[in-house]
């Protein structure tokens, strides 16, 4: 049997699960929060007194604090990408709507709210250049993103499962600074958003460790394979208005880098956490190559910190379209 068809085999396996995994990990759209809990009420006799309060507030968040919340903003926005993409892996069927397509689809409901809220905020606090940041975001969906996963499920859920702990680290951390400036209505709605990542990332961990359960040694060289050729972000493809894909997310992830939300050290940790979640040093029943796999990933966190202690961050920032330094 190909190794495309086993895989078949192990998603259609643990499909039998999907439903208890959307219980244990989603929530009911009734009863899970909407970004209106935390916004403004557009309702309210007091809508604009609090829009100016939230303005007010805005005005002591610095550059690269803005920089970051939009780039993690338009991250957010693009999710018609990421569905799709997940959509097209080998075992999740949406023709014929078979309980992989119902995850994706629920998980996707329930990120969606994180655009809206982020992409309401960042309107209503007026530092930055809506135009120039719904331009970034059409073209972040126009061109797309490559993962390096293709259609392979083991190698996606490789890759979900270190996503959705990476976004969690990085609202997560947005939030304690947003709190630090004082502004703690922009603080409750990061970490709300955070906790969906988190609930997220246990999801997908757990489908990595049921494939582990069942296929140990493709599994493991699927995780090989993807951190040894590192973990893209969603919005690599990152670019301004009247530009070609460029250095773009690499400005911005300078940003992030500068103040402290998403770092190098923080893809070390997270690799290691995913080392240790999984159990790999305790795997059994490898085949020779998984072995040597399993090698590879227990001295690759060492190696990567190595690295990551001589990266030298640029001090200036980039200036962006979005976020205008002289209306801050």
């Amino acid at each position: 049997m190909s190794i495309k068809n086993i895989r078949l085999e192990v998603m259609q396996f643990l499909e039998k699960n999907v439903d208890s995994f959307v219980d244990q990990y989603l929530i009911p759209v009734e009863k899970i929060w909407q970004p209106s809990d935390f916004l403004p009420n557009s309702e309210g006799d007091n809508f604009f007194e609090e829009v100016r309060e939230l303005r007010e507030i805005a005005k002591e968040l610095p550059y690269d604090f803005w920089v970051t919340l939009v780039g993690d903003t338009i991250t957010e926005e693009a999710l018609p990408t990421y569905e799709s993409w997940l959509m097209d892996v080998e075992g999740i069927d949406n023709v014929e709507r078979n309980g992989w397509s119902k995850w994706i689809r629920q998980w996707t409901g329930e990120e969606n709210r994180h655009g809206d809220m982020l992409n309401k905020y960042l309107y209503l606090s007026g530092r930055v250049n809506m135009r120039e940041i719904e331009m970034t975001t059409q073209h972040l969906i126009n061109d797309g993103f490559d993962i390096g996963t293709g259609t392979d499920p083991y190698k996606n859920f490789v890759y979900t499962s270190f996503q959705e702990l990476a976004t969690y680290v990085s609202h997560n951390r947005v939030a304690q600074m947003a709190k630090k400036y004082g502004d703690n209505k922009l603080s409750k709605m990061c970490k709300m958003i955070a906790g969906d990542e988190m609930r997220h990332h246990h999801a997908y961990s757990e489908f990595v460790t049921r494939i582990f359960q069942v296929d140990p040694s493709e599994m493991m060289l699927a995780f090989q394979y993807m951190m040894k050729q590192k973990i893209v972000m969603p919005a690599h493809f990152l670019r301004e208005s009247g530009q070609k894909i460029s250095t773009a997310f690499e400005q911005f992830s300078d940003s992030a880098q500068r103040i402290g939300v998403y770092t190098a050290h923080d893809y070390v940790e997270i690799m290691q956490k995913l080392i240790d979640k999984w159990e790999i040093d305790k795997m059994t029943g490898l085949t020779d190559e998984a072995e040597k796999a399993r090698d590879y990933l227990m001295k690759l966190p060492g190696r990567m910190t190595r690295i990551s202690d001589r990266i030298v961050i640029p001090q200036e920032s980039h200036i962006f379209k979005w976020v205008e330094p002289a209306k801050l």
